[in-house]
């Protein structure tokens, strides 16, 4: 975050070009802040899920299928697969400590 808080902007760039890549990765960090609340919404409720019908917090034969799977994507897209892997590795570490959370809590 910048030091002015999250309203702060860049000072104006003169270079248009510059200032419109600028102006789209800001809108795609949005899209990604927004896509991740999402997806963290649907797995706080499968967390819940779990706990109340005491299924273990990790599935590991999901994650290796989702990992091989986003994999694949990442290579089709033209992305480094290792960084593909390395980011869903992040967030199901952090699902799993939600639903290990959820199911403490149950």
């Amino acid at each position: 975050m910048l030091a002015g808080g999250p309203m702060s902007q860049e000072p104006s760039t003169a270079d248009p070009v510059l200032a419109g890549f600028r102006a789209s990765i800001d809108n795609i960090d949005a899209a990604l802040i927004h896509m991740l609340a999402e997806r963290f919404r649907i797995t706080k409720a499968v967390g819940e899920y779990k706990a109340h019908t005491d299924l273990p917090a990790s599935d590991p034969g999901r994650e290796e299928r989702q990992i091989t799977r986003l994999r694949a994507l990442a290579e089709d897209a033209h992305l480094d697969p290792d960084f593909g892997e390395k980011f869903i590795r992040f967030i199901i570490d952090e699902v799993i400590r939600h639903h290990q959370q959820a199911k403490n809590g149950a």
